[in-house]
């Protein structure tokens, strides 16, 4: 098989600080993490042939986007709590659980800061919000599939 269909994804945060993760509603979009890792020049004047030469740097976790379509007072939604976490100064753990219910299921966790959350009233369309979560550490990837 050439792939997998995205749709089910599942963007959850720890609603308890306790390892018990609900999913925020009306997710459209998700992407990342997009890792990145430093490449350290150590070129010489003795470099072989010229050429420059490098050493594996720091690693960085990069960033998690979502969009969804936003319901500013949506019950239940979860909506508002972007709002609280990127007010609070303490990291909070997320998940993004990939096939939700298949046997193939794969959820990675993190633990992030939101820097960039952004609402979106168009007179034409959807109400959106979007964010972005910067990665502390290192995230996780695990089977969780059954």
């Amino acid at each position: 098989m050439a792939g997998y269909d995205a749709f089910g994804t599942q963007f959850k945060r720890d609603s308890t600080g306790m390892g018990v993760f609900v999913a925020i509603a009306n997710v459209t979009d998700i992407s990342g993490p997009s890792r990145t890792r430093e490449a350290l020049d150590v070129t010489a004047h003795d470099s072989a042939d010229q050429y420059m030469e490098f050493v594996k740097g720091l690693k960085d976790a990069g960033e998690v986007e979502i969009t969804l379509n936003y319901s500013p007072a949506g019950s239940g939604s979860g909506h508002g709590l972007l709002d609280d976490d990127f007010e609070e100064d303490a990291l909070r753990d997320y998940q993004i659980v990939v096939r939700p219910g298949q046997a193939n299921e794969v959820t990675w966790e993190f633990s992030a800061l939101i820097t960039d959350l952004g609402d979106e009233f168009p007179y034409d369309d959807k109400m959106e919000r979007s964010a972005t979560f910067k990665i502390s550490g290192k995230p996780t990837l695990t089977a969780t599939g059954s």
